[in-house]
């Protein structure tokens, strides 16, 4: 059995009954616990799994909306929070724009920087990058989360390791004053992760909603975040314990 046939085999196993261990899939397949192993891996690469001791357990995409969806709603203190960012950025900066549609936000108003190099893993925000000849773009590889646009995994980590920005601007699923900044997926939180280490300061957009909710993960803590850029809606007493803690809060 070719491991393409194979794989999409395995993943109906887990979809189905959402995990299955090393053990079950080598009796099950006839294969060697090397060879699931493998499998399991490569599948996770893809986003389609998410290993854990002796097995894998299904990825549930479905529990943010995809990007297409994200991009309406909000979308007002979107744009101020994206127009606030293109502020922080100056001439001559190499900066990071990672996953988020307040991110994209931004990118009309990067038009008149002058001397500017732009890194992203995001497939829309290069396309959208391309109408300004003048701005340099270094696009990262990786496999591509198909809902988000983004590219993952380490590929996109080790085009990392040669690479450093003044600044990454950075969305988030979830924003905690004690916790920090939360995801709800490992395998976007090891290249957000990297994202973040190869540039000097975090800045974090994140419109009022993303108070309300906590991913399962954690992304940074609230040390490594320089400044938060947000809307009116979000709670005060937040973000003066973020401020108290040295974050940066501009208020849009």
């Amino acid at each position: 059995m070719l491991s393409q046939e194979r794989q999409k085999r395995i993943y109906e196993v887990i979809k189905q009954y959402k995990s299955a261990s090393v053990t079950d899939l080598s009796a099950q397949f006839g294969i060697s616990f090397s060879t699931v192993r493998r499998d399991l891996l490569e599948m996770e690469e893809r986003g389609l799994v998410q290993r854990v001791h002796g097995g894998a357990i299904l990825v549930d995409d479905n529990r943010e909306p995809p990007r297409l969806q994200r991009r309406n709603q909000n979308v007002e203190a979107k744009e101020r929070i994206g127009a606030a960012a293109a502020r922080l950025v100056e001439n001559g900066d190499i900066v990071i724009l990672g996953a988020s549609t307040t991110v994209e936000a931004m990118i009309p108003h990067l038009a008149e920087k002058h001397n500017l190099t732009i890194i992203t893993n995001m497939v829309n925000i290069a396309y959208k990058l391309a109408l300004y000849p003048h701005i340099m773009v270094i696009v990262l590889g990786g496999w591509l989360r198909h809902s988000e646009f983004s590219l993952q995994g380490h590929l996109t980590q080790e085009s990392l390791k040669d690479l450093h920005a003044n600044k990454v601007f950075h969305g988030t699923y979830g924003l905690d004053p004690d916790y920090g900044l939360t995801s709800i997926l490992l395998q976007e939180v090891e290249t957000d992760r990297s994202l973040i280490d190869a540039a000097e300061q975090l800045i974090v957009v994140a419109d009022s909603s993303k108070f309300s909710q906590v991913g399962p993960i954690r992304l940074v803590p609230m040390a490594r975040i320089h400044t938060l850029i947000t809307d009116s809606g979000a709670p005060r007493n937040y973000l003066a314990k973020m401020e108290r803690q040295g974050v940066q809060v501009i208020v849009v």
